[in-house]
């Protein structure tokens, strides 16, 4: 089978089921998972399924990407929220550091841009540069493990000896965040 005919069936499957795993799609057409990251890799650039926690989900049509994370699809919170700017000048929006570190890793080669606003005094920065809190014993109502976004060593410690939780930068929370996920969703508690 090409993988444009695994596409289009990965399509029809989602339309039936809503969302996939990795793993059942890769049993289902007999081939390896690589082989289905592969095939998924233009579905996304074209704006057609979004990867979740778990694998794949269709783009909800009924969905405004304004009031909604592109990523775990919960309600915006304007104070965690992260802007990605794509190399198309689409400007995805996720509801905190948490998915848009995570959306960010699946689309890093098309990102132009990513910006987080600091938790403490509420402006906005590159989120390659800022410092990011994780696990912090404060419960923000979001996505697990939580993640703040510091602009300032000094408030990320100060924050940090309050709350507890590791500071690390950009790309040291990426793999913190990943690691932390192999095993589920981000919503459970």
């Amino acid at each position: 089978m090409l993988p444009i005919e695994r596409r289009e069936k990965m399509i029809d499957w989602l339309e039936k089921e809503g969302s996939l795993k990795v793993s059942t799609i890769s049993k289902r057409l007999g081939v390896s998972e690589m082989t289905v990251y592969r095939d998924i890799k233009p579905l996304l650039k074209q704006d057609k399924i979004i990867k979740t926690s778990n694998g794949i989900a269709l783009i909800p049509r009924n969905i405004t990407k304004e009031n909604q994370c592109t990523y775990c699809l919960k309600p915006l919170q304007a104070r965690l929220s992260v802007q990605i700017i794509r190399e198309n000048d689409v400007i995805e929006q996720t509801c905190c550091p948490h998915c848009g570190l995570l959306r960010y890793e699946d689309i890093k080669e098309d990102v132009t841009q990513i910006i987080c606003r600091d938790f403490l005094i509420d402006t906005t920065m590159s989120a390659k540069a800022a410092l990011y809190l994780i696990n912090a014993d404060l419960d923000l109502n979001c996505c697990h493990p939580q993640v703040i976004c510091f602009n300032s060593y000094k408030h990320a410690k100060q924050f940090q000896q309050g709350f507890g939780g590791e500071i690390l930068p950009f790309e040291e929370a990426i793999k913190e965040i990943v690691k932390q996920m192999s095993g589920g969703c981000c919503h459970s508690n």
